[in-house]
C-alpha cells in the first residue's frame, strides 16, 4: 500500500492502468467518482421504490469499479440484489455503503493531493 493509499479501499493501480497512466485523466475520472457518489448515495433511500433503489445501487456499483474503489462495489452490488428487502434491511446495507463511500474518498481525496504536492516539486536535474 503506498502512502497515498490510507486504507486500500481503492485500486489506484487499477484506475491509472485503465487510465492508459494519463494523470489529467485519472484526476478527471476520480472527480467525476467523487462527484457522483455524492449523488447516487442520496438517492439510496431506504424507503424508496425497489427500482429507484436498485438503479441508484447500480449506478454507483459502476462508478465505483470504475475508479477500482471494488469494496464499495460489492456493498453496492448486495443493496442491489436487495432492492426488494425492508427498509430495515435497506438501512443496514446504506450504512455499509456510506463506510466504503468514506474510506474510497479518503483515499481519492489522499491521492490527490500527493500529486498535487508532486506537482509542486522541481525536475529532477540532469
Amino acid at each position: 500500500m503506498a502512502r497515498r493509499d490510507l486504507t486500500g479501499a481503492v485500486d489506484f493501480g487499477h484506475l491509472e492502468r485503465y487510465a492508459g497512466h494519463d494523470e489529467a485523466l485519472v484526476d478527471e475520472v476520480l472527480g467525476i467518482f467523487r462527484e457522483q457518489a455524492e449523488m447516487w448515495v442520496q438517492l439510496l433511500e431506504p424507503t424508496a421504490p425497489a427500482g429507484a433503489w436498485k438503479d441508484a445501487a447500480h449506478s454507483l456499483k459502476g462508478s465505483a469499479l470504475g475508479v477500482g474503489a471494488f469494496r464499495l462495489a460489492e456493498a453496492c452490488e448486495a443493496a442491489e440484489k436487495g432492492s426488494e428487502s425492508e427498509p430495515a434491511q435497506k438501512a443496514r446495507q446504506l450504512d455499509r455503503i456510506r463506510d466504503e463511500m468514506d474510506l474510497a474518498l479518503a483515499d481519492v481525496a489522499a491521492y490527490r493531493h500527493e500529486k498535487a504536492l508532486q506537482s509542486l516539486k522541481p525536475p529532477p536535474r540532469s
